[in-house]
């Protein structure tokens, strides 16, 4: 995300003491976030190549610009932070704990390979982690979680090399992330009122209109409406009335704190179980 781990320390230290209830939270997400940037800037991947006839073809029918199993990784990266983030889940203690010190061990044991895992995930191949999991007795959520946030450095660096060769005249008016064809996990206010979107698999930031749904491109006013707090005027959730999706926004225009995506992904919570108690569902892709 091009941050630094003072930058993601400063960041939770503000959320912390506007939303103390989230301190367990926050601290378990600080040191994977902290160890995230720190990979990111020892990662070394070639850009992805995309000739230029299909290119053309992809920007003139607003196709993404790859596959998700087209994504270049690090995997000696992604290894050293899959452990790193082993043995962070394991010390934060909590449900994921036991499923992280099991599969820690299983990879320094050699009976379990990472990179099968990075595979898996980007060919969207659950069975592979039914499998793995079933034969650890673990938590299949823990473990695509740990391989998920261990590849994200790669993903996200992957994802801003391969935007340089984005059309930027205008907007992205699609239901999915132009890089991946992912759907959007965050929503940003910045500037004049420009919308940010945010992909909820690579992370892309990418410009969006102002009224729209980022799921099935709705673009009807009396349909899509928004629910937020005086108590937190900085954030929003934006619906769709027509597809009952929702999405979370953050006004930046509205706090001087420094705003850390991610962070504010997962410092939200209490807006997601808001939306989902009135039926709506969330398109964050992971």
């Amino acid at each position: 995300m091009g941050f630094t781990s003072d930058q993601v320390k400063k960041a939770v230290r503000a959320l912390k003491n506007i939303r103390p209830a989230y301190t367990t939270l926050l601290d378990f997400y600080e040191r994977i976030f902290e160890a995230q940037e720190e990979s990111a800037g020892r990662i070394h991947i070639d850009p992805v190549t995309v000739s230029g006839e299909l290119l053309a073809v992809k920007i003139k029918e607003k196709f993404p610009l790859i596959n998700l199993d087209e994504f270049a990784i690090d995997a000696a990266a992604a290894e050293d932070l899959f452990s790193r983030i082993c043995r962070i889940a394991e010390e934060a203690g909590g449900d994921m704990s036991g499923s992280a010190k099991t599969i820690g061990i299983a990879v320094e044991t050699g009976k379990l390979d990472p990179r099968s895992l990075f595979t898996g995930l980007l060919k969207e191949d659950d069975a592979i982690f039914e499998k793995i999991a079933g034969e650890l007795e673990i938590d299949k959520k823990a473990l695509a979680f740990i391989t998920y946030n261990s590849m994200k450095p790669s993903l996200a660096l992957c994802a801003e090399k391969l935007s340089t060769r984005l059309d930027k005249t205008g907007v992205w008016g699609k239901g999915y992330c132009p890089i991946c064809g992912s759907q959007p996990g965050l929503s940003m206010f910045e500037g004049e009122g420009e919308r940010f979107l945010f992909c909820g698999f690579c992370w892309h930031k990418y410009p969006a209109r102002r009224i729209y749904c980022p799921f099935c491109e709705n673009m009807d006013a009396e349909t899509l409406e928004y629910f937020y707090s005086e108590e937190e005027e900085e954030y929003r959730v934006d619906i769709c009335n027509k597809c009952k999706k929702y999405i979370k926004t953050i006004d930046t225009r509205k706090t001087d704190r420094i705003i850390y995506p991610p962070l504010e992904q997962v410092a939200t919570l209490h807006l997601d179980i808001k939306a989902k108690e009135t039926g709506l569902e969330s398109g964050l892709a992971v």
